[in-house]
């Protein structure tokens, strides 16, 4: 009895520790739109602004919100050059991973996720990744 309660007590604590870092990065990400700042891209690597950053004129940038709940709103380059919104949505997933899931009216939905590389003074760094499988176990 000694020792189930020791493990449960472990069990609370790994898992607070997860939820920690999860709200952390959470708290950095949700309620901002993140533009993309294509002049700074490396490689494999996207990197996006909060779009009160001043960026170099542009045709047009995409970009995503993250809502509580798990709300998605995307953002793409409409015909007209402004930014057309596209609802989806989005979950935590292990290693400051993201799936993200885009349900454009009228065409097939798409799903892929997203690596947090970075997240420093406002400059968000990721990789995506195609989701050929359900990565939700």
């Amino acid at each position: 009895m000694k020792y189930a309660s020791l493990l449960c007590l472990v069990c609370l604590l790994l898992l607070a520790n997860t939820c920690k870092r999860a709200s952390k990065l959470e708290q950095q990400l949700v309620g901002k739109t993140w533009l993309h700042a294509f002049e700074e891209d490396q490689e494999d690597v996207t990197t996006y602004r909060p779009n009160t950053y001043d960026f170099a004129p542009s045709r047009g940038r995409t970009g995503f919100m993250l809502e509580k709940g798990g709300i998605l709103k995307n953002y793409s380059i409409a015909p007209a050059d402004g930014l057309e919104e596209q609802p989806g949505t989005w979950q935590f997933l292990d290693n400051d991973k993201i799936l993200i899931t885009i349900k454009p009216e009228g065409q097939p939905q798409q799903q892929y996720q997203i690596e947090i590389v970075s997240l420093e003074n406002d400059v968000l760094k990721v990789k995506r990744e195609e989701v050929t499988e359900n990565p939700i176990k």
